[in-house]
């Protein structure tokens, strides 16, 4: 398809991006009307959005429109996967320039709908506008299908910490992006187009999970996030990594500890949660931790590697300097 977004008009322009699009059984009506009907059988209905602007969160230099379509559903999704539902729609806010490539936006749409498809989920409609920047609004919902969502408040001292996914393979191929490059291919793939377990969110409630988050801003950070809110403190230990021989090379040759990827690093969206110390956790699950008891007057919320501070939590704050 030749042409901008802006020769082909606010309305071609929706025409052109729901034409793409698939239903599913839970789509009772989609994109086209003043809004969409997406069944709830449970009752209630898991939400949540996010925002990315091109700049900040992707560039048009290393990743395509479809890569950047798949990423930005995959983060979203893995959210609603992590509360322990299962992920049912998506809606898309797009700013847009009058002079992007209405294939750009058509191949966005392509990454948005196939990473939903993984995900058993469907596009059901949104809003375009125009504006200087790419920006996309993208706000997801999910079913618990009669489950009690996984909450970060849960954890209790003596569970075990297990993760499912992968860890520091976006990081690690973020650092080769930056440096010019782009091989080793699986690991740039990786921060190109992430691939959350999706059904091991809601397969974890089922376990018993009494806290769970997804990794997007570092397995440290984000656990700290379910430390604090479950006010207790919990323990890693670096032997339990599976840290594979080609990211060992690639910290090799850009003088990083890939254990620094495997903590620190976000965008994989892995999921890890807390368990029972009695759970029988499938193999697709790596225990690497486990919950400790608050010591002294703290409220909890540390993270510690093998008992000891872990100095490079990473995360991200859109406002700190």
């Amino acid at each position: 398809m030749q042409g901008t977004v802006g020769e082909l008009g606010e309305f071609g322009l929706i025409k052109e991006l729901t034409a793409r699009l698939q239903p599913t059984p839970a789509v009772e009506l989609g994109p086209g009307d003043d809004a969409a009907v997406v069944r709830a059988p449970d009752g209630r209905v898991v939400a949540t959005t996010d925002v990315l602007v091109e700049g900040r969160h992707f560039r048009r230099d290393w990743s395509t429109a479809y890569d950047v379509g798949r990423k930005s559903a995959a983060q979203n999704l893995a959210d609603i996967a992590a509360m322990g539902a299962v992920p049912t729609a998506i809606l898309l806010g797009l700013v847009a320039p009058a002079d992007l490539p209405t294939t750009w936006a058509t191949e966005l749409m392509d990454g948005l709908r196939d990473e939903c498809q993984v995900a058993g989920a469907a596009v059901v409609g949104g809003d375009v506008v125009r504006g200087d920047t790419i920006t996309l609004a993208i706000t997801a919902l999910g079913d618990l299908q009669g489950r009690a969502p996984v909450v970060r408040s849960g954890a209790q001292a003596g569970d075990v910490v297990a993760v499912t996914g992968w860890l520091g393979w976006s990081a690690a191929g973020l650092t080769v992006l930056q440096r010019g490059f782009r091989s080793p291919r699986a690991f740039v793939e990786a921060h190109r187009r992430p691939e959350p377990p999706y059904h091991a969110g809601p397969a974890a409630a089922e376990l018993g999970a009494t806290a769970m988050i997804d990794v997007s801003d570092g397995l440290v950070a984000d656990l700290g996030h379910v430390a604090k809110a479950s006010g207790v403190d919990i323990d890693l230990r670096a032997a339990d990594f599976d840290i594979p021989a080609q990211m060992a090379d690639i910290g090799q040759a850009v003088g990083v500890d890939p254990l620094v990827w495997v903590l620190s690093g976000g965008e994989d969206h892995a999921i890890v949660a807390t368990f029972p110390a009695a759970a029988q956790l499938p193999a697709r699950w790596r225990v690497i931790g486990e919950v400790v008891r608050v010591a002294g007057p703290s409220r909890g919320g540390r993270v510690t590697v093998d008992g000891a501070p872990w100095d490079r939590v990473g995360g991200w704050d859109h406002f700190a300097e």
